[in-house]
């Protein structure tokens, strides 16, 4: 089975790119990030046009998640248990789906930015992160053997190797320690992180910022992940970060990560 994860940075204005690189990459399964539209907005026909079952998730011009998946789609799930809310008048975001597709669980995840150390938002993605940790610890102390795993943008980059200059994140979110410990505390509970050992760096990246000509300088950061269960850990055979759909007019700001599992 092909899994790939992708923040495509706005489905209605990368669609086509979208399709084109579905007709190209034979996946299964897409786990999708920040779609920046709302559920009424989503291009659907794009997935439907490809015979893919497709489930998402968005509130408005921010966040959003979806999964598609031409294996059988069942029981989507919107967030997770105890997931925070933040805001002056709470709102749970569009951050989390989550759906079995040809028998692996797989969540579509946007984990919170944090924007600066010790603001808000900083605090709320160590929150989202706990939260998170503990729903999937309880799901596989239920079933230590499901397969399961979480696809997304977890805008934590867990080494020094996965940005291009530390120096230049000094005292920045994303490399702080607190956000380190806690993606590190997800591992914990029984993920393995697959995609690192298959497509190994340093200087292998998923994400490269627009401004100041990050890409052609090759200046990124590695900070999307597939974390597997134990039992679907075991089954990954390959992984492919897609840096060629990063070039060219119209494209996201983040690279498709692809693992394929032997299931």
């Amino acid at each position: 089975m092909r899994i790939a994860s992708w923040n495509v940075n706005s489905i209605r204005a990368r669609k086509d790119r979208i399709g084109a690189w579905l007709d190209r990459s034979d996946v299964d399964v897409l786990a999708i990030q920040e779609l920046k539209c709302k559920d009424a907005q989503f291009p659907k026909e794009i997935f439907d046009e490809r015979g893919y079952e497709v489930s998402f998730h968005g509130l408005n011009q921010w966040n959003g998640v979806a999964i598609a998946s031409r294996v059988g789609l069942e029981d989507p799930e919107l967030g997770f248990a105890e997931v925070p809310a933040f805001g002056d008048d709470p709102v749970v975001e569009a951050r989390a789906i989550s759906a079995t597709c040809g028998g692996v669980r797989v969540y579509s995840l946007y984990v919170p930015n944090g924007r600066e150390v010790d603001h808000p938002h900083y605090h709320y993605k160590l929150d989202w992160f706990r939260a998170l940790a503990a729903d999937v610890d309880a799901a596989l102390k239920d079933d230590p053997d499901k397969l399961l795993v979480l696809c997304g943008d977890f805008n934590v980059a867990p080494r020094d190797e996965d940005v291009w200059d530390m120096e230049a994140f000094a005292g920045a979110t994303h490399v702080s320690e607190p956000e380190r410990r806690a993606f590190a505390d997800l591992l914990s509970v029984g993920l393995t992180e697959v995609t690192r050992p298959l497509a190994p760096g340093p200087g292998v990246y998923t994400f490269w910022d627009y401004q100041q000509l990050r890409f052609p300088k090759k200046q990124g950061m590695r900070i999307d992940f597939q974390l597997a269960s134990a039992k679907l850990a075991e089954t990954a055979a390959s992984a492919l970060i897609d840096r060629e759909e990063r070039k060219g007019k119209g494209a996201s700001d983040h690279a498709p990560v692809i693992v394929d599992y032997e299931i």
